[in-house]
């Protein structure tokens, strides 16, 4: 009899200290995915901030009446389609990011084009709005960086995590899928040429 219920006993413990780390973990997991979905909102807001000081910049270099218009078509049209591709914060899967990736790399080099072409246009690089909207973009673009990166940490940490045993039993149970990672645009790892020929 006694051992009975020193056997109950000792399996309602057991049961209790299985609940117990069930929770603690799956809790884990719960705030490591909200980490990393807090940051992933501070990534669209930098990229939302690009998209508003971009549209002030088109609006200064439109005041050109000779600028030439397929540029600024292009830059409009880009950011037209960067700001309409949105992913599901709770959901990020490697097809969303990419597709997401690639509509603001279109949009950077859509702007890289303009800034270019604006070389070209004295008076609009002699624009002090202009000139201050070019700064803070530059100053957006690296905002960017650090906000993607920061999301890469929070995503990676939380995807290595949901792998490693015995917490992957609780990943599996409650449905915690790995998070998709920034990944650098397709040709980056490649060295520019440097043509250093002077005509």
């Amino acid at each position: 009899m006694k051992k009975g219920i020193i056997a109950i006993i000792a399996l309602g413990i057991l049961g209790v200290i299985v609940v117990g780390w069930y929770v603690s973990t799956n809790n884990k997991l719960v705030d490591m995915k909200g980490q990393a979905t807090k940051q992933w909102a501070n990534v669209e807001s930098s990229y939302q901030r690009r998209s508003d000081l971009i549209g002030n910049l088109v609006k200064t270099v439109q005041g050109a009446a000779d600028f030439e218009r397929e540029t600024l078509t292009a830059v409009i049209e880009a950011r037209a389609k960067a700001t309409s591709t949105s992913i599901d914060a709770n959901n990020i899967t490697p097809e969303q990011l990419a597709e997401f990736q690639q509509a603001q790399t279109g949009l950077s080099s859509a702007l890289s084009r303009l800034l270019v072409t604006v070389e070209r246009y004295p008076d609009i690089k002699a624009n002090q709005n202009f000139l201050e909207l070019q700064s803070q973009l530059e100053g957006t673009e690296n905002r960017i960086n650090v906000e993607r990166n920061r999301f890469n940490d929070l995503a990676g940490e939380y995807n290595i995590k949901i792998q490693q045993i015995p917490t992957n039993i609780v990943a599996s149970m409650a449905n915690f899928d790995p998070m998709a990672l920034f990944k650098s645009d397709a040709g980056s790892e490649d060295v520019p040429e440097v043509d250093f020929e002077f005509n």
